[in-house]
C-alpha cells in the first residue's frame, strides 16, 4: 500500500510539471472521442459511461476517501485529487466541444453558448486562472463544475439512453441544478426555517431561466449535414432538385416550396423536429417531421408548403428546430413580386 500511495504521489507531480502536454492530451483525448462516437456506437457508449464514472467519483468524494482510507490504509492526497478533477472537466469539455461546434449556427444566439464552452475549456488547462483564481472561489468553482456537467450530459444521454434533445436538456439542468444546491447553499444562513425552501425556490427559478434560453443552447446530438430550398424533389432517391434562394410570387403559388434537411443523429435516437416557415418575423406555418439516427449522411426528411399567403412577398426564414425549441439549422429565402405582364401591341 505505501508503494502503490508512493506511485500515485510520483504519477501527480510528473503530470504537475508538464501540465501543458496534458492539456494537448485532453484536447485530442476530445477529438478522437468525437470521431468514434461518430463511427462506433458501441464505443461511444463505453466513453459516456467512463465519463459518468468519472463525475458519480466525485459526486461521493468524502464517502470513497473514507472507505479507501479504512480498507487499505491509503489517503489521496489533496493535490492528486485537484489534479484529478481538473482532468474530469478538460476531457468532458473538450469532449463535449467538437459535438457543439458542429451543431451551432454562428449567425444565433447560440455562438454565445459555445463560446463559453471554449472560454471554459481554455480556463481547464491554464492552471495560474484554474487554481488561483478559479479553485479557491468555492461558490464559482462548483458553478464551473456544474456547468461542465450540464455541457457533456448534453451530449452524452442521447448517446447513452437515446434521450431525446428535449428530455437530454430537461434532465441536464435538473442534474446541474441538483449538484449546484451545496454551493448556493452557503449563500444563505444555517439553522433558518426558511433556508430550504428559498433555495428550492433558487434552483426552481435558475431551471426556469435556463429553459426559457433553451433556444440558445444547441442540439449537440444533432448535426444538420444538408439543408436546401427546392421547388422539384426526387421522392424515391430522396434527393432534392436544384437549390433556390429566390423566387417570385406566381411561381411561389403554382408549385409551392419543399424544405429539404438531412440530420445526423446518433443511432437509435428518434426525434421529432419541426420546419417553421417564417415570414417577415412571423410564424406562418409549422410542420413536424420523425426522425431516426444511424445514417451515416443523416436521416433526409423534408416539408412542402403551398398554401402561401395572399401578400407573400417578402423576407422568409425556414427555422428546423427541437420539440423543446433548440435550433438544429436555418434556411433564408426572399420573395419577389410577380413580373410585370406585358401586352401585346394592338394591330393597326
Amino acid at each position: 500500500m505505501i508503494a502503490a500511495k508512493s506511485l500515485l504521489t510520483r504519477c501527480t507531480q510528473a503530470m504537475q510539471r508538464r501540465p501543458g502536454l496534458m492539456a494537448v492530451l485532453a484536447f485530442f483525448s476530445g477529438v478522437a472521442s468525437f470521431f468514434l462516437v461518430e463511427r462506433k456506437e458501441a464505443l461511444a457508449q463505453l466513453i459516456a459511461v467512463l465519463l459518468l464514472l468519472s463525475w458519480l467519483w466525485f459526486w461521493l468524494d468524502n464517502w470513497l476517501h473514507e472507505r479507501i482510507q479504512q480498507r487499505f490504509g491509503v489517503t489521496i492526497p489533496a493535490t492528486a485529487e485537484r489534479f484529478a478533477l481538473q482532468l474530469v472537466h478538460q476531457e468532458s469539455l473538450f469532449f463535449a466541444l467538437p459535438f457543439f461546434l458542429a451543431a451551432t449556427s454562428w449567425d444565433h444566439a447560440q455562438a454565445g453558448f459555445t463560446l463559453l464552452i471554449i472560454a471554459c475549456a481554455l480556463i481547464s488547462v491554464i492552471d495560474p486562472v484554474y487554481y488561483k483564481k478559479l479553485a479557491p472561489r468555492r461558490t464559482l468553482f462548483a458553478v464551473f463544475h456544474a456547468f461542465a456537467l450540464f455541457v457533456v450530459l448534453l451530449v452524452i444521454l442521447p448517446v447513452l439512453l437515446q434521450l431525446s434533445t428535449s428530455q437530454s436538456l430537461a434532465t441536464a439542468l435538473i442534474c446541474a441544478a441538483a449538484f449546484s444546491l451545496p454551493a448556493l447553499g452557503r449563500l444563505l444562513p444555517n439553522g433558518r426555517w426558511w433556508r430550504l425552501p428559498c433555495l428550492l425556490l433558487l434552483l426552481g427559478a435558475l431551471g426556469l431561466l435556463l429553459w426559457q434560453l433553451r433556444s440558445a443552447i444547441p442540439a449537440a446530438a444533432l448535426r444538420l449535414t444538408s439543408i436546401s430550398l427546392t421547388q422539384q424533389l426526387d421522392t424515391e432517391q430522396r434527393k432534392p432538385g436544384r437549390s433556390i434562394t429566390s423566387v417570385d410570387e406566381t411561381s411561389l403559388h403554382q408549385q409551392g416550396l419543399y424544405s429539404f434537411t438531412a440530420i445526423k443523429a446518433p443511432r437509435g435516437l428518434r426525434e421529432a423536429i419541426y420546419h417553421l416557415w417564417i415570414h417577415n418575423g412571423k410564424e406562418v406555418d409549422r410542420i413536424k417531421l420523425d426522425i431516426s439516427g444511424g445514417r451515416a449522411g443523416g436521416y433526409r426528411a423534408w416539408s412542402r408548403k403551398q398554401n402561401f399567403p395572399a401578400r407573400a412577398v417578402g423576407k422568409w426564414q425556414i427555422k428546423v428546430v427541437t420539440a423543446s425549441g433548440q435550433l438544429i439549422g436555418i434556411n433564408r429565402f426572399v420573395v419577389t413580386p410577380a413580373p410585370a405582364r406585358t401586352t401585346a401591341p394592338a394591330d393597326a
